[in-house]
């Protein structure tokens, strides 16, 4: 009997299928956890790995959120944004343009309209300078932190974690988690650098402190 190249492929996974674990065995994960660094130190690396992915830092005291957020808006000129419906009023009361909250009822493309939009975050890695978002009342959906060119991202330094491990064992296992690092870029055939194609342009990250 001739042997296709699609009975030998079907017949490798089903000898993997074979040699899987049952459903429900218990996979052993001994990642290292328990890392932790001060505030400052945290901090700094976190500011290192972001300004590196090419991310605009912006920290402050968590008493001028609002100020720097507007400040933010302000300098990329955006007069329009849009906004999680469960994000903290607050932070936008320095902000004198226009706030669009957004909603499963506003189509996507209709997001690409904003001129931004500014989203809470849930935990965030210092070590690798990745942003992750579970889809909570004060991030939103994923569609409002990809379509706009701006995303302005508040994160408190309070929710920052030194490494991967230690970041995911915070989250939620069953939301909607998006990772960002840095704002969306790509190279072509000629590795030059193109931002902006599958997601957000520029991304900046304001980070709470105490002090």
């Amino acid at each position: 009997m001739t042997t296709t190249a699609r009975d030998t492929v079907l017949g490798r996974i089903r000898d993997a299928l074979a040699l899987a674990p049952a459903p429900g065995t218990p996979v052993p994960r001994g990642y290292r956890t328990g890392r932790t660094l001060p505030d400052d130190e945290r901090l700094a690396l976190l500011t290192d790995r972001l300004v590196d992915y090419k991310a605009q830092v912006h920290p402050c005291t968590r008493d001028r959120t609002a100020e720097a957020v507007a400040a933010v808006l302000a300098e990329h000129g955006a007069r329009r944004v849009g906004v999680p419906a469960g994000l903290d009023g607050q932070w936008l009361t320095a902000y004198d343009g226009q706030v669009q909250q957004d909603s499963a009822d506003i189509p996507a493309p209709a997001l690409g309209d904003l001129d931004g939009v500014v989203t809470a975050s849930a935990v965030t890695c210092a070590e690798t300078g990745t942003i992750f978002l579970d889809g909570s009342p004060d991030q939103g959906r994923r569609a409002l932190s990809l379509v706009p060119d701006l995303h302005v991202c508040v994160v408190d330094l309070s929710s920052v974690e030194v490494g991967v491990p230690e970041a995911v064992a915070r989250l939620v296992p069953e939301r909607p988690t998006t990772l960002i690092s840095g704002p969306s870029a790509t190279s072509d055939i000629e590795l030059e650098r193109v931002e902006g194609v599958h997601g957000p342009r520029t991304l900046a990250v304001v980070i709470r402190t105490d002090a």
